[in-house]
């Protein structure tokens, strides 16, 4: 279904390999100090409860989407330094040598990259009540929202333009753009703080439009 590709062109085996290494050791990385925080005496200085009765479920929801919305401020930022010329060089060099991203590459950091990268959510454990089960959500929402975003296919359809939703959120394409050409589209969830900061891509709604226009074309 190669109608469907952002890039047309094809991800070589080394590419790949390379990414799926990298995204091995980021992952080892987040595990390593999750279990930090929980296996040590560190939980006793954060707001982590265990009842999930001690609030509300709406509260439970709500921790939900703070965190997304926490995580989503906090990529945009990070991100936007990583791009400074001398930490762009020697650290976040690594993820963009994936110009035509693949799922391999959501995670394919620097080591130092993925302790900023995941180091929102410890920080989120310390600042407020939280249940593990809302960590476990919101970080499993960003895992999915990141493959998404280096799948190197556009997943929605076309009539997703004419709906406020897309005015909103990110797209596989959003990011695509951002790894073919460097500098722009920075954020992960959503496009406000793109738009805010004049970082956005100007042709990417046409870009978006030229994606799922050929998809329609070839299916």
């Amino acid at each position: 279904m190669t109608y469907k590709k952002i890039q047309q062109k094809n991800t070589i085996n080394k590419d790949i390999m390379r990414e799926f290494l990298y995204s091995l050791l980021s992952i080892v990385f987040f595990a390593f100090f999750v279990t930090v925080i929980f296996k040590t005496s560190l939980i006793n200085y954060s707001f982590i409860y265990t009842n999930i009765n001690e609030h509300s479920k709406l509260y439970f929801l709500f921790t939900i989407f703070l965190c997304i919305l926490i995580q989503d401020t906090w990529f945009y930022w990070m991100h936007r330094l990583m791009h400074i010329k001398i930490i762009f060089k020697y650290i976040h060099i690594i993820h963009h040598k994936s110009i035509n991203p693949t799922p391999f590459s959501a995670y394919s950091f620097h080591p130092i990259e993925a302790f900023i990268e995941s180091s929102v959510f410890y920080i989120i454990l310390f600042i407020i009540p939280i249940h593990p089960l809302a960590v476990f959500i919101a970080v499993n929402l960003s895992l999915l929202i990141n493959v998404y975003g280096h799948l190197g296919y556009e997943i929605f359809p076309k009539k997703i333009t004419k709906t406020f939703l897309f005015k909103i959120i990110n797209t596989s394409v959003h990011h695509n753009m951002h790894h073919r050409n460097i500098k722009g589209n920075y954020g992960l969830y959503f496009r406000f703080w793109d738009k805010l900061m004049g970082t956005e891509f100007k042709d990417y709604e046409k870009k978006f439009n030229e994606v799922v226009n050929k998809n329609i074309d070839n299916s």
